[in-house]
């Protein structure tokens, strides 16, 4: 059961802005999203609706899921300081 993944533009320009070695292994773990969705080190988000998270080192991937469509967009990735600013 293969869920597509789609990074929002924010989470897209989010990336373009890290250094290439971090990228891929953000890249990793978002494709990784796409066979488990819930992996076993994610967390519920409380600020929005069937929003996660997952950890990367110091760096973290928010998204949402959605079962239906068996879709998982990525709508934010940084470092974890400042990941959660303008939520």
């Amino acid at each position: 059961m293969t869920y597509s993944v789609s990074l929002d533009k924010a989470a897209a320009k989010d990336m373009n802005r890290l250094d290439a070695r971090i990228r891929r292994q953000l890249l990793r773990k978002i494709a990784a999203l796409g066979d488990n969705p819930r992996p076993q080190d994610v967390k519920q988000l409380k600020s929005r609706d069937r929003a996660y998270r997952v950890d990367s080192g110091e760096y973290r991937i928010l998204y949402q899921i959605d079962d239906d469509r068996k879709i998982v967009w990525v709508f934010r990735v940084g470092n974890r300081k400042d990941v959660y600013r303008g939520m």
